[in-house]
């Protein structure tokens, strides 16, 4: 068994477009997570055609299709930049350091897998020799800005019993920071090399890249008793796509094109509440954060 789920921004999913998608998949009675926000309902099999149902809608709603088994589930492995949070942390380290255009270019060519993530990262912090560490505050305070739904998925998930981790291939000293204030249970990330109170231009080795991803939904499910198919991922660059194809579920968050392609589960309209809405949590059961 199978559900078709239906995400779009609050107020924008019509009813007459569940029904006439349901009638048209021959799909069971249609249930409603949020008012004009989130439906499902059940399906025997997948539509041989439904990369171009999805194409047809997707100025409207997110179309996904899951199993109805396993659902919920047991762990959160959450990225940060444009993910937890609607910044790229080291774009905006850059941008007061004078070379944002630059290292912008290159952190958009790396999220796109156009180049190798391990040495864009190496460029990009060798253009932010010099600065004082004391911009990481300033940038935190100033810049940074939560991805709405985040305090609502992780009280949620949080309150269920999931285990939650944060793990990016950005910086300690952002994820810490964000880890905390929203309620994460650990957090992994690079580490900014920092000297007299400046940053070195230089990244701590081994850098968390893709694999280290990967290696965390390993170590942490095997630390937890459970197994991947336990966890639901998210994610938004190249350096996702591993634990996004290995976890039970690996969502695409208004990712880019080259990851859409690859994932089977892809946000685009809703924000960080559409992962409860894809385990079938109704927004009336959502966890006050």
């Amino acid at each position: 068994m199978l559900i078709a789920s239906l995400i779009a921004q609050p107020g924008h999913l019509d009813p007459a477009l569940a029904d006439s998608l349901r009638n048209a998949l021959g799909g069971g009675t249609v249930t409603w997570l949020a008012p004009d926000e989130a439906a499902e309902f059940p399906l025997d099999t997948a539509p041989a055609h439904l990369e171009e149902i999805r194409a047809s809608i997707a100025d409207r709603a997110d179309l996904n299709l899951l199993p109805a088994a396993n659902r919920r589930k047991k762990m959160l492995l959450a990225d940060m930049d444009s993910t937890m949070i609607q910044q790229e942390c080291i774009d905006e380290l850059a941008d007061v350091a004078g070379v944002g255009a630059r290292v912008k270019e290159i952190t958009a060519r790396a999220m796109n897998g156009e180049l190798d993530f391990e040495g864009a990262l190496i460029e990009r912090v060798s253009l932010l020799k010099g600065l004082p560490d004391t911009v990481i505050d300033q940038v935190v305070a100033e810049r940074i800005t939560l991805m709405p739904g985040g305090p609502e998925l992780i009280a949620t998930m949080k309150r269920e019993g999931a285990w939650c981790t944060l793990v990016s291939g950005g910086f300690t000293a952002f994820t810490a920071r964000v880890s905390a204030l929203l309620g994460f249970d650990e957090n992994r990330a690079n580490t900014l090399l920092i000297e007299n109170a400046k940053l070195t231009g230089e990244v701590a080795r081994p850098i968390l890249g893709r694999e280290a991803k990967v290696q965390a939904l390993e170590e942490i499910t095997r630390q937890q008793g459970i197994t991947e198919a336990d966890v639901i991922a998210v994610g938004d660059g190249a350096n996702d796509l591993g634990m996004l194809g290995r976890a039970g579920m690996g969502v695409a968050l208004h990712a880019k094109p080259s990851v859409q392609a690859q994932c089977a589960l892809r946000v685009n309209h809703g924000d960080l509440t559409a992962l409860l809405y894809l385990q079938g949590v109704a927004k009336t059961d959502f966890a006050t954060a």
